[in-house]
């Protein structure tokens, strides 16, 4: 019995290396049942494998499109803004297009519970494709989107590449009548 779980603990080590490197490699997410299907094992492994890479402080993150290996930061600079947005869960997607339309990447979606306190939750949107994935996701899984629980105020962080791209979504967010502006 000993042997067969040496045996086990072998394969799966192997298997957590190449779901690394194909990580590693990939220059957009892998899906885990995309990774399930390559390893031949069912997507609950692949769950179990990145959280044993996770623990291993290897800066995979789960995104709405699938996993993603963080690589190191590129040279280029980049910019970030937190902005306070309110709108109805129907406005979402007109919310994210106008963002992106922008040149901005919409990274994450937060809000204030008043049980659990700050909840953040990961969207990296970046182009009208990604948006569309997005709400289709959560359609598909008749899922609540988290300003549901806060009646439609949630911040978001903007990443771009020039302060002028986040500028410009702050615009048009607040002619959209999204922004809450201080």
């Amino acid at each position: 019995m000993d042997k067969v779980k040496e045996e086990k603990k072998i394969l799966g080590e192997a298997r957590r290396q190449l779901i690394l490197q194909w990580l590693k490699e990939s220059g957009t997410p892998l899906t885990g049942a995309e990774l399930a299907a390559k390893t031949n094992v069912s997507r609950q492994v692949i769950v179990q494998d990145i959280s044993l890479l996770k623990a291993r402080s290897e800066p995979i993150i789960a995104t709405s499109q699938g996993y993603l290996y963080l690589k190191p930061a590129e040279p280029a600079k980049t910019y970030t803004r937190t902005v306070a947005c309110s709108h109805t869960p129907k406005q979402t997607k007109e919310e994210l297009y106008l963002l992106v339309d922008c040149g901005v990447t919409v990274k994450d979606v937060k809000i204030e519970h008043p049980v659990y306190g700050d909840l953040t939750a990961s969207v990296m949107v970046s182009n009208r494709l990604e948006v569309d994935q997005f709400i289709a996701k959560i359609e598909a899984a008749k899922a609540a989107y988290l300003l549901q629980l806060t009646d439609g105020t949630h911040l978001h962080t903007l990443e771009a590449d020039s302060p002028e791209k986040l500028d410009a979504a702050c615009r048009a967010l607040a002619q959209a009548g999204f922004l809450i502006e201080a």
